[in-house]
């Protein structure tokens, strides 16, 4: 078995979109959109095959996003070196987003950092 993909709600589809592409070259597909219900969406494919699913719905919830909170918490994306994972946050930070941990090597030995997108979904940027 293996995951097919996963999907997250985002208030601003194109801004998400071009995030994904521009700091981990993901190729988006054809946008999908069902105006009887407000809703639209993208897949993104990665280089090694998985896929994320961006999705919009007019009518959605927006609760305070709390680091430690219940249910999926970030989405790591392995890229391959540590310095690759260097040059992407200094990137990130520069282009002005929230760096809240690393570059750094995690107890367990990983090494990472982890960043905020613009509506504040953690990812987190691994070898």
């Amino acid at each position: 078995m293996k995951i097919e993909h996963i999907a997250i709600y985002v208030k601003n589809l194109e801004q998400e979109k071009e995030f994904f592409e521009k700091y981990f070259n993901a190729r988006s597909g054809a946008l999908y959109e069902n105006k009887t219900i407000g809703f639209s969406s993208y897949f993104l494919s990665f280089e090694d095959g998985a896929r994320l699913e961006l999705m919009h719905n007019e009518q959605m919830d927006d609760p305070h996003k709390s680091y430690t909170r219940t249910g999926f918490i970030h989405m790591a994306i392995s890229v391959g070196s540590p310095k690759k994972v260097d040059e992407i946050t200094k990137a990130l930070k520069a282009d002005g987003y929230t760096v809240i941990s690393g570059p750094r090597t995690t107890g367990d030995g990983y090494y990472e950092s982890c960043v905020l997108d613009k509506e504040e979904n953690q990812i987190e940027i691994t070898v």
